[in-house]
C-alpha cells in the first residue's frame, strides 16, 4: 500500500533519536524538507500545487476554479506536518499521508471527481514555534491579525516574518486568503485520536462531533534576581512561587470546572541553578465543555498567582457540520461520533463558515504530543479506506 512507503519515506526527518519524538517546528529545516516532500509527492500524482498567502500547500486534481464557476467547489482532505516538541509521528503527518494515499487509491480504480479534489498540508497547526496554534488557517480565514503574526517571536527572538523570509516565503503578502476559501467545498481532516475513545468503543475509526471552546494565555511574573545561598527567604521575591500558584491554580480549577488546564511551557530568567529569577513567563493551556467553564479556570489561575493572565489565543466551541457527521456515520457503517478537546484546523475553518468534518484513527495508548502516540498498521489502512469512502461520496 502507498501509504506504508509514504510513511516509511517521512519517519526519519525531524526525528529526536534521543528522546524518540519529533521536532518539526515552522519555518525550520525539517519543515522546508517536509515541505518539498508534499510538493513531490503532488507532482508525482500530477496534482497542481498551490501555496497560499500563509504559506499553506494545496494540492489539486482538477481545477478548483472551474469547479466553483459551475457550483462544484472542491473537497478538501489532509492535514498538516508539523510537531510539538518532542511529539509523536501521528498527529498531523497521519492526515496528510493518508489523504494521498486515497487519492492514489481513487485514481488506481479509476474514479472522475464531479468536484475537484485537493490535499492540504497546514502550516504551524501546532504552534510550537511562535505560540499560537493553527497559524496557517488562522491566517487565510483571518482569525489571526497579520501584522500580529508577523511579530512574533520564538524563543531564540526570531520573528516568524524573518522565519518565512529565510524559508523562501513572503512573509508581506501574508492575511486573509478569499481566493482559497472560496475553492474548498468542504474539508474533511482525518487525525490520530488523541484519546481512549475509541479505545473504550473497540472500533479503529470515528466520526468527529464538535470541538471544546480552548485557548491559550500568557502570565508574566515579576520577582528579583538575587543570590540563592545569601538571600534570607523573608527577603526574596522569588517569581517561581508565583509560577507554583499557577499550576496549583490551574489544576485546581479544572477539577472545579470539568475542565483541563495545563502549564506546560515556562520562560525562566534568567534561568540559573544557584540564581532566585528576576521574571517567569508561563503559558496556560485551558479547555473544556463550555466557555464560561474555561474562563472561570483563567480567573482562578489569575487570583491565585495575583497576574493578570493574557490571552493569546481562543478557539470558541467547534460543533461540525451536523447533517454532515451523520450522513459520514451512516457511509461508514454507523462510526462512532466523537467530540475532542484537541483543536484543528478543521475547526478554525468551520468557525470561518466552511462546511467541514474529521475522522479519528484509534489510537491503542492514547497517548498524544508524546512519542508513545501510536497506531496500528491496520487501523491506519482502515483510516484510509474510510477517508477514500468519504471523499468519493462527497465529490461524485
Amino acid at each position: 500500500m502507498t501509504f506504508d512507503s509514504m510513511w516509511s519515506s517521512i519517519a526519519p526527518i525531524g526525528l529526536n533519536g534521543r528522546t524518540g519524538g519529533y521536532r518539526r517546528y515552522a519555518w525550520t529545516r525539517h519543515d522546508g524538507v517536509l515541505r518539498e516532500w508534499f510538493a513531490a509527492e503532488a507532482s508525482a500524482r500530477g496534482l497542481d500545487l498551490v501555496t497560499d498567502r500563509a504559506g499553506n500547500q494545496w494540492a489539486w486534481w482538477g481545477d478548483p476554479d472551474a469547479g466553483v464557476a459551475h457550483g462544484r467547489a472542491g473537497v478538501v482532505i489532509g492535514s498538516h506536518l508539523d510537531s510539538v516538541p518532542d511529539g509523536g509521528a501521528f498527529d498531523g503527518p497521519l492526515g496528510v499521508v493518508s489523504a494521498l494515499a486515497v487519492i492514489d487509491a481513487l485514481m488506481a480504480k479509476g474514479f472522475v471527481p464531479s468536484h475537484p479534489i485537493a490535499v492540504v498540508n497546514f502550516v504551524d497547526e501546532e504552534g510550537a514555534r511562535f505560540g499560537i496554534a493553527c497559524a496557517g488557517s488562522r491566517l487565510i480565514t483571518g482569525k489571526l491579525d497579520a501584522d500580529t503574526a508577523r511579530g512574533l517571536r520564538d524563543v531564540d527572538g526570531v520573528t516568524m516574518a524573518e522565519a518565512m523570509t529565510a524559508a523562501g516565503h513572503q512573509a508581506q503578502q501574508v492575511g486573509p486568503d478569499e481566493e482559497t476559501l472560496r475553492r474548498v467545498g468542504t474539508f474533511v481532516e482525518l487525525h490520530i485520536e488523541q484519546g481512549r475513545g475509541l479505545i473504550d468503543l473497540g472500533r479503529p475509526v470515528a466520526v468527529g462531533s464538535a470541538i471544546w471552546p480552548h485557548g491559550r494565555w500568557r502570565i508574566d511574573l515579576d520577582g528579583q534576581a538575587n543570590h540563592a545561598g545569601t538571600t534570607a527567604l523573608q527577603d526574596r521575591h522569588d517569581p517561581m512561587i508565583g509560577l507554583a500558584a499557577t499550576v496549583l491554580g490551574a489544576r485546581d480549577g479544572a477539577t472545579a470546572m470539568g475542565c483541563v488546564a495545563t502549564v506546560g511551557k515556562v520562560r525562566v530568567e534568567p534561568n540559573g541553578v544557584n540564581a532566585i529569577p528576576s521574571h517567569v513567563t508561563a503559558w496556560l493551556d485551558a479547555r473544556g465543555p463550555h466557555e464560561a467553564a474555561v474562563r472561570a479556570v483563567v480567573e482562578v489561575v489569575g487570583s491565585r498567582c495575583g497576574a493578570l493572565p493574557v490571552q493569546e489565543s481562543w478557539t470558541p466551541e467547534t460543533a461540525f457540520d451536523a447533517p454532515l457527521a451523520r450522513r459520514l456515520s451512516a457511509l461508514l457503517g454507523e462510526a462512532p461520533m466523537l467530540a475532542t478537546g484537541a483543536g484543528h484546523d478543521s475547526g478554525v475553518l468551520a468557525t470561518a463558515g466552511l462546511t467541514t468534518a474529521m475522522l479519528f484513527v484509534r489510537n491503542p495508548t492514547g497517548i498524544s504530543h508524546s512519542p508513545a502516540e501510536f497506531a496500528e498498521r491496520a487501523d491506519c489502512h482502515s483510516g484510509v479506506v474510510a477517508l477514500a469512502a468519504v471523499t468519493q461520496e462527497l465529490a461524485r
